[in-house]
């Protein structure tokens, strides 16, 4: 029988919730490395952790260099790009940290996570974000390595940027995607990767997408603590594993804390995907193991070594 194995290209595992702190309060006791262990246990081999600021890149980076199957993003996400302006040396300086930041260690793997989110606006105007949005693609020429991108809501003008500096990169992944076929389409003509996670499955029009996506340029996620699949999403009829969960008020040392995604449901996303796609398991096995994570090594094969 064929043996699953998963490369979740993007996990936000920094976040505090992991060490059982929610909105600053401690609800249960630390559980980060029982997490990892679970997502061993369903066959993740490697986990990419997002970087969203400066100094969640540095946090990241920290924690990616604790474990051989840990690696790290470094950038600054939608949402967090009035940092650039608010700097107390500048945007300059901020974008020569971050530049020095990925430049230190061979565990940084991309460039990100970065892009437009006009879905929360009032975090960051869109102005802003579409100015640094493009400030950053100087950190993909200084460091020469994959994207990680972001995109909520900002389908025009997100591609209008990216095709713009089309020279200034070669290659990425668009993570965590929900848009149409035709922003894949384009997308994927850049040479750009598709990411999945719950959150690209939410609707039937997702599941449609979905289908359409070659297997060779798609990728899979948790995007966690974020992006689990629920009940009301269309995709969740083809969920087939389940994991126990207790609410974090009532957390059980062993057990997932219900609302708080982790890479183990990385799996629930291949199953959504096989099963709109018509695949079924042995099926959905095979393409995920011999293309899904061949394809994420190879766009990430300067980085690391794929065991």
């Amino acid at each position: 029988m064929l043996r699953r194995r998963f490369i979740d290209i993007g996990a936000n595992i920094t976040d505090e919730v992991f060490r059982g702190v929610y909105h600053g309060s401690t609800k249960h006791p630390d559980d980060f490395e029982a997490m990892i262990k679970r997502a061993k246990q369903v066959g993740v081999q490697k986990l990419i952790i997002t970087g969203g600021s400066l100094e969640s890149s540095r946090q990241a980076l920290e924690l990616a260099s604790t474990g051989s199957d840990l690696y790290c993003t470094v950038g600054c996400h939608p949402t967090r790009c009035s940092e650039f302006d608010n700097y107390s040396q500048g945007p300059e300086k901020y974008l020569e940290e971050l530049i020095k930041l990925a430049r230190s260690s061979e565990k940084v793997v991309a460039v990100g996570e970065f892009g437009l989110d006009y879905d929360r606006s009032q975090f960051c105007s869109p102005d802003v974000q579409r100015q640094y949005f493009e400030f950053q693609f100087e950190l993909a020429v200084a460091i020469r390595k994959p994207l990680f991108l972001h995109c909520r809501s900002s389908g025009e003008d997100f591609l209008r940027i990216l095709q713009a500096n089309r020279k200034r990169f070669s290659t990425g992944v668009v993570h965590s995607f929900d848009g149409t076929w035709d922003q894949a389409r384009a997308y994927i003509d850049m040479d750009l990767y598709i990411g999945i996670n719950g959150c690209s499955l939410k609707t039937i029009e997702n599941l449609e997408v979905v289908k359409k996506i070659p297997s060779d340029r798609l990728m899979i996620e948790t995007d966690c603590p974020y992006c689990d699949i629920k009940p009301t999403h269309a995709g969740h009829k083809f969920v087939k594993t389940t994991f126990e969960s207790k609410k974090k008020e009532r957390f059980e040392e062993g057990k997932q804390v219900k609302g708080r995604n982790e890479p183990q449901n990385i799996v629930q996303v291949l199953e959504v995907i096989a099963g709109c796609r018509g695949d079924t398991v042995p099926v959905s096995n095979k393409v995920f193991n011999g293309l899904v994570c061949r394809y994420v090594f190879l766009l990430f094969k300067k980085e690391f070594k794929y065991l």
